[in-house]
């Protein structure tokens, strides 16, 4: 899935597990902002410039589905095999599901070409 912006974020919601649309944004949001986070307190030089480049594209996201666990972390892995920053969300259990249940996941923001190779044959959640 390609898009017009030279970075982008792609967040991985798991199909598999029952989640309100409320819920499956919530989950998303974690997994944006945790992926943040993470290249914020990571001191990687490169991941804070794609995050600064990032933000004055307009901070382009892209919210993909995969099947099941199995697939979220396949990807995640790959991910980190390639260098880019990942992100993964367990729930706290407090609404729908049991604690600790993983519902998403995120990569980047990165190069979008980068990004592709990954998850370019995923469909829009």
């Amino acid at each position: 899935m390609s898009s017009g912006f030279r970075l982008k974020q792609v967040i991985l919601l798991r199909r598999d597990i029952q989640m309100g649309r409320g819920k499956a944004a919530a989950q998303a949001a974690h997994a944006s902002c945790d992926a943040v986070f993470k290249i914020i307190h990571s001191g990687d030089a490169r991941w804070r410039e794609w995050l600064e480049e990032w933000r004055r594209e307009g901070q382009a996201k892209i919210v993909l589905r995969v099947d099941n666990l199995d697939q979220l972390l396949t990807l995640l892995q790959q991910a980190e095999r390639r260098g880019l920053p990942t992100s993964l969300v367990r729930d706290a259990g407090k609404t729908q599901l049991e604690p600790g249940t993983i519902t998403a996941g995120a990569i980047g923001p990165a190069p979008s070409h980068d990004i592709d190779k990954i998850t370019g044959r995923l469909k829009l959640y």
